[in-house]
């Protein structure tokens, strides 16, 4: 039981390394964030920098040569969100991409269903997804504080899954989807302001690679 808390602290201890380090890109950090892998061990490392995103990321990283190739397509594809998706603040992180929107893009106030204008962000999101079939996306709905906790659970659940569900019926496959809800536990923003609170309202996306893409980059890299 310690060498395994030792082994979860050292790698908690090479991601915060990496991430501090302002000199180095995000294709290059990717390379290395696999010697912090594992689901078990990016949870903590989600819950601890306050970002479940980055923690699922973390997770689910290759590392080394194959994770750098990941880490150029990823690239390539953030640029594109970044360009053509409105209203959504896209942020690459190691061998993925974090995508968030905040419920005045695409929920009214205490609701989980879309609104008419959310759909245009949405569908140029579709767009680039369709274009690069060989991701995962797994959809993560957030609440802010105000409310009950089984409340804000629901509500987190039911905003993920309407989002979901809205990819699904314009030509996402299934396969490709998973949703999480957190509820309020876990802000990424201060809960003391109204801005904050609304920010914390928020449904994020985690695009990683699938296991084609990682077979490929890992023949790619000629291993």
């Amino acid at each position: 039981m310690k060498s395994t808390h030792l082994a979860i602290l050292a790698r908690i201890a090479i991601f915060l390394l990496l991430f501090s380090c302002k000199s180095m890109t995000k294709t290059q950090k990717g390379a290395v964030i696999g010697t912090a892998g594992g689901a078990a061990v990016g949870a903590v490392i989600g819950k601890a920098a306050g970002n479940t995103a980055m923690g699922a990321i973390v997770g689910a990283a290759v590392g080394g040569v194959t994770g750098t190739i990941i880490g150029k397509k990823m690239d390539k594809q953030a640029e594109e969100m970044k360009k053509q998706v409105p209203g959504a603040k896209v942020e690459r992180v190691g061998e993925g991409i974090e995508i968030e929107f905040n419920d005045k893009v695409l929920f009214g106030f205490d609701r989980s269903d879309l609104t008419s204008a959310s759909t245009r962000s949405l569908n140029e999101l579709i767009n680039i997804l369709k274009k690069y079939p060989d991701t995962d996306i797994e959809v993560q709905g957030h609440t802010d504080n105000k409310g009950t906790e089984s409340y804000n659970q629901g509500l987190s659940e039911k905003r993920a899954a309407t989002v979901a569900g809205y990819l699904k019926a314009n030509g996402i496959a299934q396969l490709r989807l998973t949703t999480k809800g957190f509820g309020l536990s876990s802000p990424k923003y201060t809960n003391d302001t109204e801005e904050g609170r609304s920010q914390n309202r928020r449904v994020e996306f985690l695009i990683t690679a699938n296991e084609k893409m990682k077979a490929d980059a890992k023949k790619e890299a000629g291993q």
